[in-house]
């Protein structure tokens, strides 16, 4: 049986980023790599306001691809909101 739970644990354990990145390359293939990048790219450019339809020109994708983002980030206590949120609070404390 699969274990969602179990890798998250692992993933949470991993505080290391050189390790981090060495684990998604040894445990995920180039291909999931890649559609895992390019969901959160979408994710952000949706947060930042970039509606669909500029988003699925500039990366040739389909509506569909990036509807489920859009739905993750309207979802109220949508985890992903709250990291993007973070983010960028941290990024505007280090431009000040």
């Amino acid at each position: 049986m699969h274990s969602p739970v179990e890798f998250a644990n692992i993933l949470a354990g991993i505080t290391d980023p050189v390790l981090m990145r060495k684990f998604i390359r040894e445990i995920l293939t180039p291909k999931e790599i890649d559609d895992f990048t390019l969901r959160w790219q979408l994710v952000k450019e949706l947060y930042r306001g970039d509606t669909q339809r500029t988003i699925a020109a500039r990366h040739h994708i389909s509506l569909c691809k990036i509807t489920r983002g859009s739905k993750i980030l309207k979802k109220k206590n949508s985890v992903t909101r709250s990291i993007l949120d973070n983010m960028m609070r941290n990024e505007e404390e280090n431009i000040s």
